[in-house]
């Protein structure tokens, strides 16, 4: 496949909450089976601290990844819990969930991700599920100069605490140093790659910070000095998308009956 480079767009999501969006922005700016990448950075709580409130999702999982911050999460299954620094929640909206994150800080600097991977037909309507993953249960692998947090995925035989998706998911956080990392790429499997600190180059392709690229390929990484980055994989759906908002699904039909059931309460357990 041809590689294609996102730049990041700066907007705003939730109550006014700052974000630097790559996979998403567009709907040509999706690739299969990942809907959309944000990232949420800011030392200015006027850029944070009106967080998310309730909102509805169905028919794809989420998987929120804190960096450094602190958010407290609620949905309309009576769940709730907190991410703090390093955490990761996964979280399956399958037939329709509402759910809220909110700022738990006040003050300093909110950084991390939120990764949208969509679902197969037959399994959108699955009931709602979440699981919270501490910074502790996450696999650390390092080679050399090079450190990779695996969320998901089987890394050289070092599997990561999430397992047995249809999208056969990997999703890594990788920081590298001066020596090479080397990616050996799944034919099954789309890629893109997001650096969020530093520069990096892959074989002769140059990314700056908050630049993203999908590739297919088995692929060198590496640095001058140091960089970090998110690296994602999974296996595409070749399904047909009907996106309306926070609802991913196959029709407009089934589009017009989220909008429906979301509108008689039917969300709500």
């Amino acid at each position: 496949m041809k590689k294609k480079i996102i730049s990041a767009i700066e907007t705003s999501d939730g109550a006014g909450v700052k974000i630097y969006r790559s996979l998403g922005q567009t709907q040509n700016a999706r690739f299969d089976p990942f809907l959309m990448l944000d990232e949420f950075c800011s030392e200015n709580p006027d850029e944070y601290i009106g967080g998310f409130p309730p909102h509805p999702h169905r028919g794809f999982e989420t998987f929120t990844y804190m960096i450094t911050g602190n958010l407290k999460h609620e949905d309309s299954m009576g769940n709730s819990g907190e991410l703090n620094s390093g955490d990761l929640q996964w979280m399956t909206a399958g037939s329709g969930i509402i759910h809220s994150e909110m700022p738990l800080q006040k003050n300093g600097q909110m950084k991390g991700f939120q990764l949208w991977v969509n679902l197969p037909a037959k399994e959108k309507m699955q009931s709602p599920k979440y699981k919270d993953i501490k910074s502790s249960q996450i696999t650390h692998v390092k080679e050399g100069t090079t450190e990779i947090k695996i969320f998901a995925g089987n890394y050289k035989n070092n599997l990561g605490p999430i397992q047995s998706l249809s999208t056969m998911l990997e999703f890594y956080d990788i920081k590298i140093g001066i020596d090479e990392f080397i990616l050996e790429t799944s034919k099954s499997k789309n890629y893109f790659v997001y650096v969020f600190e530093g520069s990096i180059k892959m074989n002769n392709i140059k990314l700056d910070t908050r630049y993203g690229i999908c590739f297919s390929e088995t692929t060198i990484f590496s640095t001058n000095s140091e960089a970090k980055f998110l690296l994602i994989g999974g296996k595409p759906l070749n399904e047909p998308i009907v996106q309306y908002g926070p609802f991913v699904m196959n029709t407009q039909q089934e589009i017009s009956q989220a909008i429906e059931d979301f509108g008689w309460n039917k969300f709500r357990s």
